[in-house]
């Protein structure tokens, strides 16, 4: 099962009250943004209790097609990697 944006505003809704699913929509979604915002200037995120989003920066290297085999390089990219804080773990492997 996977949960979605609309089932977290569903929660929101549901859990907070005082919100519409209006209200609650544009909520996730200024938090969402504020994320993105934040990662993409290349801080961190940390929420303590559930973990932390850090934008990684990865060199260029050789990599190889698998269906020809042929060698390709391949480009240097940032990537989003979240670590999980020992809460979080800790309610996942209970």
């Amino acid at each position: 099962m996977k949960m979605t944006k609309a089932d977290i505003v569903e929660r929101v809704c549901e859990n907070v009250g005082g919100f519409s699913k209006k209200e609650a929509a544009e909520l996730v979604d200024m938090v969402f943004n504020t994320m993105k915002d934040t990662l993409s200037t290349g801080e961190k995120i940390k929420i303590s209790g559930f973990g932390n989003f850090v934008v990684r920066s990865k060199n260029p290297r050789p990599g190889r097609n698998p269906q020809t085999g042929e060698e390709i390089m391949i480009d240097a990219r940032k990537v989003l990697t979240f670590k999980p804080s020992n809460v979080l773990k800790t309610i996942l492997n209970s």
